[in-house]
């Protein structure tokens, strides 16, 4: 059975298309495979190993930065608007200080902030 890799969730061409893949990486370029046989050469090996290590500090760095970007930055948002809505439907639990700042500043129509989620 012939089906579009872009369609199937578990091809590589898929999750490059919906973006959980990194796409474009300068470092993925090094593992491509050469067709000429190199000679062996003692110091040419041994810059191609240190260049592997660098390589793969560099890819674990991008790649948690990419998963930062991705999924922390949306649970971040999940939780603030939990807390949110926790605030408001416990507000009467709120200290009558923070309660008035929360209502002068709008906040139960708006987003809450760091501070005041924290204080409450």
């Amino acid at each position: 059975m012939k089906r579009n890799p872009r369609k199937v969730k578990w091809t590589k061409a898929f999750r490059k298309a919906a973006g959980k893949e990194m796409v474009v990486d300068g470092a993925l370029d090094m593992e491509r495979r050469r067709n000429v046989p190199l000679r062996y050469d003692r110091n040419l090996m041994m810059t191609t190993l240190t260049a592997m290590k660098k390589i793969s500090e560099i890819r674990a760095k991008r790649e948690r930065v990419f998963y930062k970007s991705r999924v922390i930055s949306k649970k971040r948002t999940a939780e603030k608007t939990a807390m949110l809505k926790h605030v408001k439907m416990n507000m009467e639990l709120v200290p009558t200080a923070t309660r008035k700042r929360l209502e002068e500043s709008k906040v139960l129509g708006q987003k809450v902030q760091n501070e005041d989620i924290e204080m409450a």
